[in-house]
């Protein structure tokens, strides 16, 4: 277990980017949904032991993370957003230097780790390749490699699918939920169907603060007849969105679809559709803005 308590944190630059932040996340996949400068990499980071918080605790079983950084990063796997790679030097020999910079310093010990990851994520015959020659989801692949060596009990991944075709981006998912079995599992992401399709728990966060904890079914549950889709002209949308509880709005053929959040039909043309996590997540994205937009 991954207990998070009263985590603040603001930048040198005034902006608040934490807000009293207080989770538990369990062994297991857990995704943390979010756009961009929502205050989930700044999450990350510092439970990466990468950045201090202003205030605030981490605490993973009975390692106190902030106050013991050495021994947390001993324990921890981390795959950043942007994981850069040496492009002249063979998955192989990276790997093998990865796991110097681990603590394995056995010769014949790191060659067995290095084998047994490589074929875990499906790199062993592409091992004399160089990484530079990889794609965007092979080089995902090694990342979750690198992040595993010392089997780590918490691994972060940030933004792990963002740039991935849609191959790509099953073959890492499928590896990140085989890893997910017997450790905590981070997914920092705005791709709400990675988040779907992997974790039995979530929380979603907007402007550095905590809006939603729980399982996403549940909370797509929440929204069970409730949710209205219309087809409008261009002309139409912008009275629809005066007027109701838009939750999304997206070209389709060339005409606006919109999700409409009520209790009862909000009209002619109106019909109602089964909720997902989207209209979860854009429900929550309008409701942290609401009070900014007010202010302003």
């Amino acid at each position: 277990m991954l207990a998070i308590r009263n985590l603040s944190k603001t930048y040198a630059n005034g902006v608040q980017a934490l807000k009293d932040i207080t989770l538990d996340i369990p062994n297991g996949m857990f995704g943390l949904l979010g756009p961009n400068g929502a205050g989930k990499s700044t999450l990350m980071r510092t439970i990466a032991t990468l950045q201090d918080p202003d205030s605030g605790s981490i605490q993973l079983d009975d390692l106190d993370v902030l106050a013991d950084k050495q021994a947390a990063r001993q324990t921890l796997g981390y795959l950043p957003q942007e994981f850069g790679v040496y492009p002249k030097v063979t998955a192989e020999v990276m790997l093998d230097h990865f796991a110097v910079l681990k603590g394995v310093t056995d010769k014949k010990e790191r060659k067995t780790l290095v084998e047994a990851l490589l074929k875990q994520v499906n790199l062993w015959e592409k091992r004399y390749y160089k990484l530079g020659t990889f794609s965007g989801g092979m080089r995902q692949r090694f990342g979750i490699a690198q992040a595993l060596i010392g089997q780590p009990r918490l691994i972060i991944v940030d933004e792990p699918t963002a740039g991935l075709d849609p191959e790509e981006r099953n073959r890492f998912l499928n590896l990140l939920a085989e890893v997910g079995e017997n450790v905590v599992v981070i997914l920092s992401t705005h791709i709400v169907d990675d988040v779907t399709d992997l974790c039995p728990r979530m929380a979603i966060i907007a402007q550095g603060q905590l809006r939603l904890v729980g399982e996403p079914h549940e909370a797509i549950r929440s929204l069970d007849g409730r949710v209205w889709r219309k087809v409008l002209t261009k002309d139409e949308l912008a009275g629809v969105q005066a007027q109701h509880h838009v939750l999304s709005t997206r070209l389709v053929g060339g005409a606006p679809v919109v999700h409409v959040l009520a209790d009862a039909s909000p009209g002619a043309g109106f019909v109602a559709v089964a909720p997902n996590l989207e209209d979860v997540y854009f429900g929550e994205l309008r409701r942290a803005a609401a009070p900014v937009a007010q202010a302003a």
